[in-house]
């Protein structure tokens, strides 16, 4: 009988999840969302657009409340309804809109939100052939010591990516003549938006600290 290593049945395992993972998110995605259609946001639009000669920024408003955005792997960019209503209620500027957008429009000029994608099945393929071996030398606990293992490889990953984006950001909303202030104050003020209180330590964050992230954009506009 033919038998697989733990290694094969990992990859194969993990290209399942990536095929499935896309597939849900996309319909997830259709079915719950619509392209943002809000004048008043036009001109900073607008202005992302001529700087990246493109004749529009297509934004999609996601209908869920957590505040954050998304770049997905198909190239479409996302906004909560959470973080919309923030920009309604004049907690946002349509300038600290605008530095999110161009975050995540880093996220797909950068090949990110594939990536993640691709890393998320990754994450699943190593945990999974972690799992295998090293649930024979530590029966019982095997598979949460490659769950915390395949977590923080991940991790990693992905705050480097953040930082890409941040850096991509930065330079656009220059060029657009924006510039970085709304993309600092809306790091300032990020943590009371999205009801964040608590610290997990940095090396086991998806996202890098904020104030690191503050410190980068500061240190680049000085470099």
């Amino acid at each position: 009988m033919l038998r697989l290593s733990p290694i094969l049945l990992a990859i194969l395992y993990g290209l399942g999840m990536y095929w499935f993972s896309a597939m849900r998110l996309r319909k997830t995605l259709d079915a719950q969302s619509a392209e943002l259609l809000d004048p008043s946001l036009q001109v900073v639009l607008d202005k992302l657009a001529r700087a990246l000669d493109l004749s529009k920024v297509i934004v999609h408003i996601y209908e869920i409340e957590p505040v954050n955005g998304l770049a997905a792997p198909d190239g479409r960019i996302f906004i909560t309804r959470g973080f919309y209503n923030k920009y309604r209620l004049d907690e946002v500027s349509a300038e600290e809109l605008a530095s999110v957008i161009a975050h995540e429009l880093g996220h797909i000029a950068l090949g990110h939100a594939k990536r993640r994608m691709i890393d998320f099945s990754s994450q699943n393929a190593v945990r999974a052939a972690l799992g295998m071996v090293l649930g024979r030398i530590l029966p019982g606990i095997g598979n949460w010591v490659a769950t915390i293992v395949a977590n923080l490889l991940m991790a990693k990953l992905s705050r480097a990516d953040e930082y890409e984006a941040d850096e991509f950001a930065s330079a656009l909303l220059i060029k657009s003549g924006i510039g970085t202030g709304p993309q600092v104050s809306l790091f300032e003020k990020l943590e009371a938006l999205s009801g964040q209180t608590g610290r997990l330590p940095a090396w086991i964050m998806s996202h890098p600290k904020t104030e690191d992230r503050i410190a980068a954009i500061k240190a680049r506009n000085q470099g």
